[in-house]
């Protein structure tokens, strides 16, 4: 594609690495399982010499990783060679408008929109280290500290994970649930007793439950009180279905991770049944994307909670955006499980229940491509 000449710098190279990295233990939630941790890791860099860093998401099917760094090659860099490198949200309404025939088309709009959100967060960090100047600054935040809490817990071994991170410094912990009603309920009442009744404890269901059933299994997890309950059943329920949900229900619930388009969001925050609500910026909207939906949510007094559960690009992309737009109520996702491709990207010091970013450029970080070369599976 051809762009108009301007002085602006321009994108002149666009890189792409999937990464596979094993696990000792799968990492399980109710509709599957990761027997290992995939990422897929992509760099723009402008010809001014500026370059930043995004993630998309790759972590189902399992296979998909390297699909992704394929349709990063065959489609997306093309698009992008030669585009103006200082104006994220322009790079966002270009791919989003010529790549949408082709997601119709293949039926596709998941992947697609996962690349794009890369491209956003990769644009934003270009730009914020051209500035100088932190991600969550640039943003306009005013405060580098954000709440963080350990998810992915479950539904083995619950207890001598969560005394782990408790130990580490977190003070909020995700129970994964959605294993049968006994083994819930189960896992949760010994939680809440190993952690004691000042704890912040959420669940996640991962769509387990049908819209008839998730208000009895909720029902039964509420005695332990859950800060939320967090996609009880199928993401792409209708709105009635949820407000109705919510109605008969005394938990407060969590989504967004699996809602893709402005739209979409805009219909979810304004029908009233979020209390959290959750964007993914590896999945829909980036940074760009997600800062809306978070704007939006605040205005309705919803928490804004970003997901997270992959690298360490997407790791700190969702860190910068909530310490820039968060509100006191806001948590950021951190996976409690081990993943190389998370934890020698962006490593945490995590100080009761809180992580403190620095004021380095961007995202602040700066993926050794010489030490994750042996998890490297594709390229382009």
């Amino acid at each position: 594609m051809t762009h108009a000449t301007t002085n602006a710098p321009r994108i002149v190279a666009v890189d792409c690495w999937a990464l596979r990295a094993p696990t000792a233990t799968p990492v399980a939630n109710a509709f599957g399982a990761m027997t290992n941790r995939p990422a897929v890791f992509l760099r723009l860099t402008a010809s001014d010499g500026a370059h930043g860093w995004g993630e998309v998401f790759a972590n189902f099917p399992q296979v998909g990783a390297e699909h992704r760094v394929r349709l990063v090659a065959s489609l997306f860099a093309p698009l992008l060679r030669d585009a103006p490198a200082d104006d994220p949200a322009a790079i966002r309404t270009l791919l989003e408008r010529r790549t949408r025939p082709m997601a119709i088309q293949c039926g596709e709009p998941g992947p697609f929109a996962q690349i794009t959100g890369a491209v956003d967060q990769a644009m934003w960090d270009l730009c914020a280290r051209r500035a100088g100047v932190p991600l969550w600054r640039a943003l306009g935040g005013a405060s580098g500290r954000v709440r963080v809490y350990a998810s992915g817990i479950g539904p083995d071994a619950v207890v001598e994970m969560a005394i782990a991170k408790r130990t580490e410094g977190y003070r909020a912990f995700k129970l994964k649930v959605g294993f049968g009603a006994t083994r819930d309920r189960a896992n949760l009442a010994a939680l809440r007793e190993a952690l004691g009744d000042g704890a912040t404890i959420m669940t996640d269901a991962n769509q387990a439950w049908s819209r008839d059933e998730a208000p009895a299994r909720i029902a039964e997890l509420a005695p332990y009180r859950p800060l939320w309950i967090e996609e009880p059943m199928l993401a792409d329920e209708p709105v009635d279905a949820w407000r109705a949900l919510a109605a008969r229900i005394d938990v407060p619930i969590a989504a967004g991770e699996n809602i893709r388009g402005s739209d979409a969001f805009a219909s979810a925050i304004d029908a009233g049944y979020l209390a959290y609500v959750q964007p993914d910026v590896g999945k829909w909207g980036g940074i760009g994307g997600c800062r809306e939906v978070a704007l939006r949510a605040s205005a309705r007094g919803i928490a804004f909670c970003p997901h997270w559960l992959a690298g360490g690009v997407g790791l700190a992309a969702s860190l910068h955006l909530l310490a820039a737009v968060g509100t006191a109520a806001g948590f950021a996702e951190v996976d409690a499980n081990p993943n190389p491709l998370r934890e020698r990207v962006m490593p945490l010091e995590v100080l009761d229940g809180c992580v403190t970013l620095s004021e380095q450029p961007g995202l602040g970080i700066e993926p050794d491509l010489g030490a994750l070369a042996q998890w490297v599976v594709a390229s382009a």
